[in-house]
């Protein structure tokens, strides 16, 4: 992979839009402060498409549409979180193992409060896991539903406080109280769009930060997945829009009103 480009970046502000740009930087301090803590006490997204919405190329996998400058926003994303939640199909697809945080960006980690890496939470209707994810140190969180195939083996696989069983389906709003209770706070979550779309719904997400990634694949399946019309549709409003050789990301605070969004600033 090529090395990280410059993002160029465009803030609203009230009395317009202020144009700059962010240099690559290991401990991606700039770029930290630009995105600060998610916002409303809720979870935050990430998630890549294509141009015409579809989430992953002709192989499957999100890898195949990314490149460097979704990668230094990935990166950054991630060491603001405590969390990482992700569907337990998008974990299988992707190879998926414990989160870890590049060396550089440990300090800022630390100055906050934080574990050196963030925690890795799945959510699976089947409970058939991956056997190396079972044995990751830290062990996973496991959100999973009475009727899994899978339960004993996770049973046998994760320490208790790791592995929550609920009902007929994951009580989404319930797996997110369970993680900030254990101090896991800020919830990133990265998919896919099954997921993305039911947390969407739920109104459990404070802010999607989107990728647009300059191809297009032809895929019918967007962000939210199959059967995920919203009603009423929700708003939003762009706090921040970066881009790098033809690469977009966005931003979008939702919910929110687009007059009512404060400028973003970063040293």
């Amino acid at each position: 992979m090529s090395s990280p480009p410059p993002l160029d970046v465009l803030v609203p502000t009230s009395s317009g839009r202020e144009s700059r740009e962010i240099l690559p930087d290991p401990a991606e301090v700039e770029l930290t402060a630009l995105y600060g803590a998610p916002a409303g006490g809720l979870a935050r997204a990430n998630m890549i498409a294509t141009v015409d919405g579809a989430t992953a190329g002709p192989d499957g996998r999100s890898g195949s549409i990314n490149g460097p400058a979704d990668l230094r926003v990935f990166t950054t994303l991630r060491a603001l979180a405590d969390v990482v939640l992700v569907g337990a199909g998008t974990a299988r697809t992707e190879g998926y193992g414990a989160p870890r945080t590049p060396l550089p960006l440990r300090s800022g980690r630390r100055a906050r409060g934080q574990r050196d890496h963030p925690d890795l939470a799945l959510v699976t209707r089947s409970g058939l896991l991956p056997a190396e994810l079972l044995v990751e140190d830290p062990a996973p969180w496991v959100f999973t539903t009475g009727r899994a195939p899978g339960l004993d083996e996770l049973r046998r696989a994760l320490p208790a406080e790791r592995l929550h069983v609920h009902d007929d389906e994951v009580d989404l709003g319930e797996a997110l109280r369970t993680l900030r209770a254990a101090g896991r706070t800020s919830v990133l979550a990265e998919g896919g769009p099954a997921l993305l779309g039911a947390l969407v719904r739920r109104g459990l997400v404070g802010e999607l930060c989107l990728t647009t990634s300059p191809v297009l694949v032809g895929s019918p399946v967007g962000i939210l997945g199959p059967g995920s019309e919203l009603a009423p549709p929700r708003p939003g409003a762009l706090a921040h829009l970066l881009h790098a050789e033809g690469v977009l990301l966005a931003r979008w605070l939702l919910g929110t009103p687009a007059s009512s969004v404060q400028p973003a600033v970063a040293p």
